[in-house]
């Protein structure tokens, strides 16, 4: 196992000590696959790996640039072959544009998912795409025979009544159908919102068996939004929910104070969360041998008091476990029937 270490300090500086633990030359379970899904992997002829972060919450955090630098120092020694942000990123204010730019220059690959935050402080989701540098609010990508298809989880459901939508309507689903269909290869699936497990899209139901009717080339779905570090099977695919980049956030109910006065005085929805020392983040890494996916592990901890110390209670999730300031190491087989 091989072991990279970063380090962040609250101030941005690089005293605090941090890990990020590689795990990319662990061997793989061997499976014994079915037909249709050995043909479908052998489309992608060597592995592939992303850069996964999610819910960096820029307009948050009063350290949401560090963090991002952090994400990107660790994203250039590890050269995944993309980078893909999962949602609730920056606003698309001009004060934000560099910020947003940086990023979209860093990698020459580069995919954003929508999130429900993104366009919070009045802007639209036209303001978004020109922003981020987008044609569509959903979309496919091919990367050396695997797809990746990005989900917009923001449409509004016929009755609605939420503050924020969380739907695929009639006509992305139909599209998401014919994408699946249309590709021999592999595929992995991308979403803010959750298809499955906790706080999930309205018609989660609709979607999961969308995806299980390709079963045998969805390889994996995976989400931001739920700020938990879980995977949730549903029929044969399994939804992985990356944790979020900067906090846990815990509400009016619980608020406190993590930092100083001053940066609460100038940042004060921080007062809602419970923070991660340090950026959290991760890599996928996909196995086509066997079909196996990876997850790489990056451990932090709170600033200040946990959710659980505060009291805050979270009905089907466990602190320590879902609810940490971790993403685990993880790796998840295929299932084959």
């Amino acid at each position: 196992m091989m072991t990279m270490h970063y380090n962040q300090g609250n101030d941005g500086s690089d005293t605090t000590r941090r890990a990020f633990l590689g795990v990319m030359g662990t061997a793989m379970l061997s499976l014994a696959l079915p037909s249709r899904l050995a043909a479908s992997l052998r489309r992608v002829a060597t592995p592939i790996q992303l850069g996964l972060i999610a819910d960096l919450h820029h307009d948050i955090m009063h350290d949401g640039t560090e963090r991002l630098k952090c994400f990107q120092k660790a994203m250039a020694e590890t050269q995944p072959d993309a980078i893909v942000q999962m949602g609730d990123f920056a606003w698309p204010s001009e004060k934000n544009q560099p910020l947003i730019d940086t990023f979209n220059a860093d990698h020459p690959t580069i995919l954003h998912v929508l999130g429900n935050h993104d366009i919070d402080g009045g802007y639209s989701w036209g303001e978004m795409l020109k922003a981020y540098g987008l044609e569509r609010r959903y979309y496919a990508y091919d990367i050396s025979g695997l797809r990746l298809i990005v989900l917009d989880g923001n449409e509004r459901s016929p009755d609605y009544r939420d503050v924020y939508p969380a739907y695929i309507g009639p006509e992305q689903a139909t599209w998401l159908e014919h994408e699946l269909q249309s590709h021999d290869g592999p595929i992995v699936v991308f979403s803010h919102q959750p298809i499955a497990g906790p706080s999930p899209i309205d018609n989660a139901v609709e979607i999961q068996k969308i995806l299980n009717r390709a079963a045998d080339k969805v390889i994996l779905a995976v989400n931001g939004h739920t700020h938990i570090d879980t995977v949730v099977r549903v029929g044969r695919i399994a939804h992985l929910h990356v944790n979020s980049a900067s906090y846990k956030w815990v509400g009016t109910a619980h608020a406190h104070e993590s930092y100083s006065e001053d940066i609460h005085h100038q940042y004060p929805s921080i007062q809602y969360t419970c923070p991660y020392r340090d950026a959290i983040f991760t890599t996928l890494s996909f196995d086509p041998t066997n079909g196996a996916i990876q997850i790489q592990a990056c451990v932090s901890q709170w600033v200040g008091q946990s959710p659980a110390e505060l009291g805050e209670e979270n009905p089907g999730l466990t602190d320590g476990e879902e609810i940490a300031p971790r993403i685990r190491y993880r790796r998840i087989p295929r299932v084959t029937n």
